[in-house]
């Protein structure tokens, strides 16, 4: 005979949504003791895998300090909610998905109402904020990383209670295209040279990074005129972001954009400058040679990066273990620098032994099937007598 489970996750970025629904599947699919409930701060992926949204999280995304002080109501206002639900209808299982700066608040919360706390997709402590890893020994009964490092640097730093995964995007990062067909549809051709450039997803990211790729785009033309390039965006925002820029297309399309064609403009590309996120690893995935970049506001920059206690900004790198993709940061990220290192990608050793260094980093995070394991070691948690 099945008991019903109660399940709370608390997603708050579109990564995160898109992660929770995955496992949401997951755990249906693997329950065989339970039948499931599933509630929390849930975006549009979560809801259309079945999960009540106590808070709806589409708007919880933001970056900078300035905006995330405005926002400081509907943060506290979606805090007490979800606090309020917990206590009202006593969750099995609390799982909380990335989105550390609420989450570990959150964590606290859950544990001092008995509630079992999982986290999915560890916070990046091994990066920066490091004294927060206090409060995980004392908050989270269970940390499911998704980076291979991950597992072993909380076990020397004394934290036990922690499962690898695998990472969701070593079996979700294809294309849907061939190089020949993204650029037939494009507009492109696919014997000359091409390269992808991608300034981010939200607006704050594309705000400091488009205008310094978009300055490096005729210096490289100069110098390379067969070059073609492809903007490759995500968002209807970030499009607007962009063509506001651009001004009139010149005859020959240069830069091409695209929307919503991500993986297959860069599986297109012979190398491809990426702003430093997750979009650094899916290209990576994808063995796209590339160069990280990164640039914010003098006082954002001025007030994280103190705190950061990593050798690399890139994911790509981190996995890797070593620079294998160079990082243009803050003061070092011109339109100078950034043409020099693309041009550089495009020289055949070079380019043939990143695809190869990738390859290598790509096969560390594993085959697939992260949803499913992470489902199972969270009903082994809530299941076990």
């Amino acid at each position: 005979m099945t008991s019903t489970r109660k399940v709370m996750l608390v997603a708050g970025e579109s990564s995160g949504d898109t992660h929770a629904a995955k496992l949401v599947r997951a755990l249906r699919e693997v329950s065989t003791e339970s039948d499931l409930e599933f509630f929390g701060a849930a975006g549009p992926e979560m809801r259309k895998a079945g999960v009540e949204a106590v808070v709806e999280s589409d708007g919880l995304s933001i970056v900078g300090l300035a905006e995330i002080g405005r926002a400081l109501p509907m943060f506290v206002s979606a805090y007490r909610s979800l606090k309020q639900a917990a206590v009202t209808r006593k969750p099995d299982v609390a799982i909380l998905i990335d989105f550390p700066e609420f989450n570990l608040k959150f964590a606290r919360a859950m544990k001092r109402l008995g509630i079992t706390v999982v986290y999915y997709i560890s916070p990046q402590l091994w990066a920066w904020r490091k004294y927060r890893l206090s409060s995980v020994k004392k908050n989270i009964d269970l940390m499911l990383t998704i980076l291979p490092f991950e597992k072993e640097w909380y076990r020397k730093n004394g934290f036990e209670k922690v499962e690898y995964v695998g990472s969701p995007l070593a079996r979700e990062v294809h294309i849907t295209r061939e190089k020949a067909v993204f650029c037939r549809d494009n507009t492109l051709d696919p014997e000359r040279p091409i390269i992808a450039l991608l300034p981010g997803s939200r607006e704050k990211e594309i705000a400091p990074i488009w205008p310094v790729m978009l300055d490096a785009v005729p210096a490289i033309k100069k110098r390379m005129p067969d070059i073609q390039f492809v903007i490759a965006l995500n968002s209807d925002k970030a499009l607007s972001l962009v063509e506001s820029t651009l001004g009139p297309v010149p005859a020959d399309g240069l830069p091409k954009i695209v929307l919503n064609q991500t993986y297959d403009a860069v599986n297109a590309a012979d190398a491809a400058a990426v702003a430093s996120g997750t979009a650094t690893l899916e290209t990576g995935i994808l063995g796209t040679p590339l160069v990280v970049v990164y640039k914010t506001s003098r006082i954002n920059y001025s007030l994280f990066e103190p705190m950061i206690d990593v050798p690399h900004y890139g994911l790509v790198n981190l996995i890797a273990g070593t620079r294998v993709a160079k990082e243009l940061i803050q003061a070092e990220f011109t339109a100078a620098a950034l043409s020099d290192e693309l041009i550089r990608l495009l020289e055949p050793n070079v380019n043939s032994n990143m695809r190869a260094e990738l390859k290598i980093a790509a096969d560390s995070l594993g085959h697939g099937g992260a949803s499913k394991r992470a489902a199972e070691a969270i009903l082994r948690l809530i299941e076990k007598p």
